[in-house]
């Protein structure tokens, strides 16, 4: 189901010799993803080849970081991600991006600035109350609390983004939100760092998870009261990106044991 890109040239790669991208911080930025990658498959976050985690490359607004095409998550490593620009090019690594992966995260990064961090899974809980009628969420426990008035829901499924007007589309659709829920599709997360990125997508597919068990029962889910609703989901907020560092820094030491090598 991966699509390849068509080749954009190598007038970036030229342009690479110019630019140092090879600094702590990208360092650091490689290491945290390819994390995220190792431990989302772990999790069975992801979906063979077909999904994609992106960041922008620390000091380049205009580059991100993407994993290559046909390297299932289970393989990543820092090394072995890609440094693209927004027009197609590879700047840097070796492998392109999956035509996808580099439609919906250039368009996303270019248009809204603010989203450092964008990991798009087909991962099963999420992506099943995409398949239902509704909203996907029903405000009826803790952990969905955490993303309480911060979710959009894309209705319009229209097939693979293999183009930058899908790719427009949706950064359209999720808007100032930070979690598009895209119907018969799958989910897209988005947010400032890497490290709140993979805790609201670790967090995202428990909420789904309970949420789907407790609709098994076939006894009706009991929302929490709205006022409750929206002061727990400010009282979460709050230490978010503290906490979001620290769940970050705990994969990385699971990582060590359970599945070294994603830093080289």
């Amino acid at each position: 189901m991966a699509h390849q890109m068509t080749p954009a040239g190598n007038t970036a790669q030229a342009l690479a010799r110019n630019i140092d991208l090879d600094t702590d911080e990208i360092r650091q930025a490689r290491i945290d993803l390819a994390a995220c990658l190792r431990m989302a498959a772990l999790l069975g976050l992801e979906e063979g080849i077909c999904n994609h985690f992106s960041a922008v490359v620390p000091g380049h607004p205009d580059l991100f970081l993407v994993n290559r095409l046909g390297w299932s998550f289970h393989e990543a490593t820092a090394s072995s991600l890609l440094i693209c620009d927004f027009d197609g090019h590879v700047v840097c690594g070796d492998g392109e991006p999956e035509a996808t992966a580099f439609y919906i995260h250039a368009r996303l990064h270019k248009m809204e600035p603010r989203i450092g961090a964008a990991f798009h899974t087909h991962m099963p809980n999420a992506t099943a109350l995409t398949m239902v009628e509704g909203d996907p969420l029903v405000w009826a426990g803790q952990s969905a609390l955490k993303f309480y008035g911060r979710t959009a829901v894309d209705e319009n499924y229209n097939g693979l983004a293999l183009d930058n007007r899908e790719g427009d589309r949706i950064a359209s659709v999720l808007g100032g939100n930070d979690i598009l829920f895209m119907k018969n599709h799958g989910v897209m997360v988005c947010a400032p760092t890497i490290a709140e990125a993979w805790d609201d997508l670790y967090y995202l597919e428990r909420a789904a998870d309970v949420q789907l068990r407790a609709m098994s029962t076939g006894r009706p889910l009991q929302p929490v009261p709205e006022d409750v609703a929206r002061i727990t989901a400010r009282q979460i907020r709050e230490g978010d990106p503290a906490s979001a560092a620290l769940h970050l820094e705990s994969i990385k030491r699971m990582l060590d044991s359970r599945s070294p090598g994603y830093a080289d």
